[in-house]
């Protein structure tokens, strides 16, 4: 099966930068999207940014102009940058993917979660 490890939370002050990054391993033959949820105590797990098969991107508006999403092909990977991070980005960070494996219609996979801490 296809595996997503997630890496780069940590801890950090209003207006700094964390940098994710999420590692694909496993029989993929095609990907159909990679993207990053969050999910904040109390609420409910949110797109923050993904890249489709077709090298289109998009974006929670609440992040737009401060992460960008990115993909090394190369290394199977794909990254946020996170910037001028605000308290209200304090969340678990989730890796998402959808691959299919053969022709046929693809699945959805998990991270496991990194947690990112936004604060004085």
């Amino acid at each position: 099966q296809v595996q997503l490890v997630e890496s780069g939370g940590g801890l950090v002050q209003p207006g700094g930068s964390l940098r994710l990054s999420c590692a694909a391993s496993g029989d993929i033959f095609r990907v159909n999207a990679m993207g990053w949820y969050r999910q904040a105590p109390g609420k409910q797990r949110e797109l923050v940014a993904e890249i489709t098969s077709g090298d289109s991107l998009h974006y929670a508006d609440s992040v737009k102009g401060r992460f960008t999403i990115s993909r090394d092909y190369a290394e199977s990977t794909v990254h946020l940058q996170m910037n001028n991070l605000k308290p209200e980005d304090t969340a678990v960070y989730y890796c998402h993917g959808e691959f299919s494996v053969d022709y046929g219609v693809g699945d959805e996979y998990w991270g496991q979660g990194t947690q990112v801490t936004v604060s004085s």
